[in-house]
């Protein structure tokens, strides 16, 4: 297996399970009034390390690395009902009431967000690749053209990973429409800011390593 690719695979793994806990925060993007979940920052590393195992290692391993991350969250989920379940120690009852209850609040998310997550990560992450895959045509890969199909089939998918999470998570409990908005154009605008760059850099390094490899 090249080096990249394993080290891409466990950095995948581990982006998937700390997605969902790092979005319970909401932070504001300096200096607009947007407000993102803190979660589309591993998030966009998906996006980035399934976009460099697709221009070096084929759509379809990238289409099973998406596939594969499903087992990392389902046993995450499973020892966190887990954990949950379990009764709390009487010295943290006693002095560490508060940091039970934070625990427990952050933690026991409703149903519908634990379905809304997966939901919104297969489809979004499998039309990144998609249409990252697609713009490559049959030409030549060159870094400029490698930005603008990261930026486009980040940005489209980041949009459809917002409607898709925000209208399963929250729809019928209050008016979702700011919300909504807010996210997409916070998710677009991280998305050609920051994943152009980042793929450029994923890949230029996954060919340094497996250069080493082989050397």
């Amino acid at each position: 297996m090249p080096t990249a690719l394993f080290i891409y695979m466990i950095l995948y793994g581990g982006m998937t399970v700390l997605a969902g806990f790092v979005a319970y925060k909401q932070v504001q993007l300096w200096p607009t009034n947007l407000a993102v979940e803190a979660g589309i920052f591993p998030f966009l590393l998906l996006v980035v390390i399934t976009s460099t195992i697709a221009q070096l290692y084929g759509q379809k391993l990238a289409n099973k690395m998406i596939w594969i991350g499903f087992i990392p969250l389902a046993v995450s989920a499973a020892l966190i009902f887990l954990v949950l379940q379990l009764p709390p120690s009487n010295e943290m009852l006693e002095f560490r009431s508060d940091d039970l209850a934070a625990f427990e609040r952050v933690l026991g998310q409703t149903p519908r967000i634990l379905m809304a997550g997966p939901a919104a990560y297969i489809t979004s992450l499998l039309l990144n690749v998609w249409i990252f895959s697609k713009l490559a045509g049959s030409g030549e890969a060159n870094t400029f053209g490698l930005m603008v199909r990261g930026a486009i089939a980040s940005a489209l998918s980041q949009a459809v990973d917002s409607v898709i999470f925000i209208t399963l998570a929250f729809y019928g409990e209050f008016d979702i429409t700011d919300l909504l908005i807010g996210q997409v154009i916070a998710k677009v605008t991280l998305s050609i800011v920051l994943v152009p760059f980042l793929i450029t850099g994923g890949v230029k390094l996954a060919q340094w390593l497996d250069a080493r490899q082989t050397s």
